[in-house]
């Protein structure tokens, strides 16, 4: 009997003994990467709750009382959506780039590269952390939104899917970051100069109508807006665009980025020594 003796990220799973998908092989990497977060709940679940509740409170005391309505809603109401999807997104981004930073400085990246895992599998894998994480985080601060403001999702379908989507999005730019990255200092960067910058300007404390027309023009290329306005339309009932643009905008963009991811492992690329 042929062996197939291709590298364990970029080979044809097409003949393998236990089928087209290693199903025991995704599952045992997805369920490492949930376990990652949920054994250091404290740090990854918990923290952005807390931040998210700074967040509302110190935006309502200082700029809240001032600012009156926003698209019909009280300033707070307007806000909370942002700051969900944005808590959202950061950590389905630090939950991917900060697995694969963290085995490629310790040397142990090996142990994920070498079982019988295709490109696909590996990303899933990785895919599946970020999403639940995103997911946990969505549900406690929802959760604490309706709790305390009395917030409930006009569209709760719609904004499951954003959720999900926007997870989905910033996990698989994750893990290009962290497949890019071979030390913790690269990663800060690109988490300072790129992910930062995309969840704060993208409308999460201000309305796209009140922008100068160059802003709005840039504002509306950027995926993380359409991201944070679905969020807000399934939360509340308003939008700055229509939702259907929107989660077709972010669609689009996560299929980009996941098939850029997906090139990266079946590559090996900055992975392989």
């Amino acid at each position: 009997m042929q062996l197939h003796n291709e590298s364990p990220a970029g080979f044809d799973p097409g003949d393998r003994r236990f089928g087209r998908v290693n199903w025991l092989g995704l599952a045992t990497l997805a369920r490492r990467e949930i376990l990652r977060f949920a054994n250091v709940w404290t740090q990854t679940l918990l923290a952005p709750l807390v931040t998210a509740g700074l967040f509302m409170v110190i935006f309502t005391i200082a700029v809240g009382s001032r600012r009156g309505d926003v698209m019909g809603l009280p300033f707070a109401h307007f806000i909370a959506p942002g700051i969900l999807m944005m808590t959202v997104i950061q950590n389905a981004f630090a939950n991917t780039s900060s697995s694969l930073v963290i085995s490629k400085v310790q040397g142990n990246i090996v142990d994920t590269l070498m079982p019988p895992l295709s490109a696909t599998e590996l990303l899933l894998g990785y895919l599946a952390g970020g999403v639940a994480r995103g997911l946990f985080v969505a549900v406690a601060i929802s959760t604490a939104m309706a709790l305390v403001m009395g917030i409930v999702p006009a569209h709760p379908v719609a904004m499951l899917g954003f959720v999900i989507l926007g997870a989905a999005f910033l996990s698989a730019l994750g893990v290009i970051a962290g497949i890019f990255a071979n030390k913790f200092d690269q990663m800060a960067a690109i988490t300072n100069f790129i992910v930062t910058p995309l969840a704060f300007l993208s409308g999460t404390f201000y309305s796209v109508e009140a922008l100068p027309p160059v802003l709005k023009t840039i504002t509306h290329v950027n995926p993380v807006f359409y991201l944070i306005d679905g969020a807000r339309w399934g939360m509340v009932g308003v939008s700055d665009s229509p939702p259907l643009l929107g989660f077709a905008v972010a669609l689009a963009a996560t299929l980009a980025v996941c098939l850029l991811a997906w090139s990266m492992f079946r590559r090996g690329y900055r992975l392989k020594a």
